[in-house]
């Protein structure tokens, strides 16, 4: 019987070890980001301090998102309402007037990442791609006279971009959910300038 249990033991033990990948392990995110916190039933991440930013021509930063970015809204209309990852204001006016930020979103199952502007105070988007959670994603939004580049891991975008400076001049802005609901339950996101 002890010897049943050895061996019942010895091979869960093996099988526990073997069946963490080297990928999980390398994939992790590096200590030195930020992790930005949106509680259950809040708009609003942790660490989203005033900062303002000038002559602003490109913000790279990477990101990473764990399973608290799988959701379900409560009105089911408003599960491809698109959250705010990161970016920034522009033309020297408020995020609502002129802004540049990555939107995200789980809908269908998949992680959507989003070009996501206004101009003007009329709002557009376009998709970019969709994205595995638990991974790295490099994230990039370029400032180029009547447009905005957005890219994230290789996949690009543009959008119009009507501010009258030549590169942005404003202020960071910072995770945010909604759309019209709140967080559903606590969602965690990394980030990492570089």
């Amino acid at each position: 019987m002890t010897t049943k249990r050895h061996f019942i033991f010895t091979l869960f033990f093996a099988l526990l070890i073997f069946s963490c990948s080297k990928k999980e392990v390398l994939q992790m995110p590096e200590p030195d980001f930020i992790t930005y916190t949106i509680a259950k039933n809040q708009h609003y991440s942790t660490n989203s301090t005033y900062k303002p930013i000038s002559n602003l021509s490109a913000q790279v930063f990477l990101v990473w998102f764990d399973t608290s970015a799988r959701y379900s809204t409560v009105n089911p209309n408003n599960q491809s309402d698109i959250n705010k990852l990161y970016g920034f204001s522009d033309n020297n006016s408020t995020h609502h007037a002129f802004s540049a930020r990555i939107g995200w979103r789980w809908l269908n199952n998949k992680l959507e990442l989003l070009g996501y502007v206004y101009n003007d105070s009329i709002m557009s988007y376009r998709l970019i791609g969709d994205y595995p959670i638990n991974s790295e994603l490099r994230c990039e939004i370029q400032v180029k006279n009547s447009q905005y580049s957005f890219s994230v891991n290789g996949n690009s975008i543009s959008l119009p971009r009507t501010s009258s400076t030549p590169s942005a001049i404003g202020y960071q802005l910072y995770p945010y959910f909604g759309g019209d609901e709140t967080a559903p339950h606590d969602i965690k996101i990394k980030i990492k300038e570089l």
